[in-house]
């Protein structure tokens, strides 16, 4: 029996409506996705977490030092030092000798009833490293190099204190002579304080005469601590070819 016409173009529609719907929802659900992804941000395309950089410091130039007690020549020693007790000096304590050392030597010329002369020469080296919170190695020498001229000045019972620029020794050096009263004995004393890029040298050299003899004189105690500076900042350079 044939349906009319009129009859199954309702059926038809009837039958349409669920497809339409399913088809309808799945485009609302998309739709709504893409809606959402307009409007946040990509993930990809959002700025990621600004992350501070490290703050950065020049490396240090000197990464050695020679050791204290031959920073200067024997040759210089026995000038500087007649009849030294110990040619090789004596080494000071350290626990990080890549950073810090020093050394001393003394000895007695002993001339009798003429008199006797006293010298006393020593040295100390400090090396700094680059440290991003403290400043580059050189800026850190420079201004440590400040602290131990003012600590040389300040030197307890000094007189008649002196000082100038040392030129010619390493990138800044300042000499600086005094006066000093011990052993019932008046002590002159010369001292260099050297920066050679990120290490700081310390000469010092001091003497008197015993027994009535002819007390040095601040000149001749400073050319001669010129001298093993400048030896001192040579083995520097050389220690870390």
């Amino acid at each position: 029996m044939h349906r009319s016409a009129p009859r199954l173009t309702r059926i038809l529609a009837c039958a349409a409506v669920p497809v339409m719907l399913v088809v309808a929802g799945c485009s609302s659900d998309s739709d709504s996705k893409s809606d959402a992804a307009a409007q946040s941000p990509s993930t990809a395309s959002s700025p990621q977490a600004a992350v501070k950089p490290k703050p950065t410091v020049a490396p240090a130039k000197y990464t050695q030092l020679p050791e204290a007690c031959k920073a200067i020549t024997g040759k210089t020693i026995e000038d500087l030092v007649p009849e030294v007790k110990n040619e090789k000096g004596t080494p000071g304590k350290s626990s990080d000798t890549a950073s810090r050392g020093s050394c001393a030597w003394n000895g007695l010329d002993d001339n009798g009833v003429k008199g006797s002369q006293y010298r006393w020469l020593d040295i100390s080296l400090l090396r700094y490293d680059s440290d991003p919170s403290l400043g580059s190695a050189e800026q850190r020498a420079q201004e440590n190099y400040t602290k131990e001229v003012a600590k040389v000045k300040a030197t307890e019972g000094a007189t008649s204190v002196k000082t100038s620029p040392a030129a010619g020794v390493g990138n800044e050096a300042t000499a600086l002579s005094y006066g000093l009263k011990k052993t019932d004995e008046d002590f002159k004393y010369a001292a260099i304080v050297t920066r050679t890029e990120n290490v700081l040298i310390t000469v010092s050299y001091n003497g008197a005469g015993y027994a009535g003899a002819k007390t040095p004189t601040p000149s001749d105690l400073m050319e001669d601590a010129v001298k093993a500076s400048k030896e001192a900042v040579a083995a520097v350079a050389a220690a870390n070819k």
